[in-house]
């Protein structure tokens, strides 16, 4: 089976790709949800992260607030890094149980903080990134999720480059124009694997 990675980073278009990929009925992981569910009240992960940041980030209802604790990661190294060791191991183990549940010629992992060893972890035959220029990702995230100018820089800065994820990737998918466009391309790529 071929286990492709969807890198990118935050505002480039990753879930309009996936949700494309699964409405072609293509298995998709997406680590952001898996990053939810192993996050749950209760779970060993929620546990840890209210006892490294205070029952600050939990909110009303007990459940993590992922606003909140992403305000305090994105503008904190130590903070983010603390969050990643907490996540991390959790998030991939829950990855490799999905992965085991699939059959057929291929599934897809949408990683947003994808890194070169990702690649062995995962066992991803190739990856794929889903790029935008700063300002269109910026305007994206201002406009569709609210975030002021100077957070969604922050958090773009807390991620690395285009540059440094085309390093990384064995083909590019760039999204600054329509959907018909992104979803042509990733067409094209899905040939490309003889997947199409």
């Amino acid at each position: 089976m071929e286990i492709i990675g969807i890198a990118g980073g935050i505002g480039a278009g990753k879930s309009t790709v996936s949700a494309y990929l699964a409405s072609r009925g293509w298995a998709v992981i997406d680590a952001d949800d898996v990053a939810r569910a192993v996050t749950e009240p209760g779970t060993p992960a929620w546990r840890a992260l209210r006892d490294a940041f205070g029952d600050a980030v939990l909110d009303t209802d007990g459940r993590l607030d992922r606003a909140f604790l992403a305000e305090i990661v994105f503008h904190d190294p130590t903070a983010l890094a603390r969050l990643n060791r907490i996540t991390h191991g959790r998030i991939g183990r829950e990855i490799h149980d999905r992965l085991k549940a699939i059959s057929g010629p291929a599934a897809f992992i949408a990683l947003p903080l994808f890194r070169a060893e990702h690649r062995v972890a995962f066992e991803l035959t190739r990856v794929w990134a889903v790029l935008a220029s700063p300002e269109v990702a910026v305007g994206r995230l201002t406009r569709l999720r609210g975030l002021t100018a100077s957070d969604a820089v922050a958090r773009l800065g807390s991620q690395m480059t285009n540059e440094e994820r085309i390093a990384l990737v064995d083909a590019v998918i760039w999204n600054e124009g329509s959907i018909g466009e992104l979803e042509a391309r990733v067409d094209e790529l899905l040939s490309e694997a003889g997947l199409s």
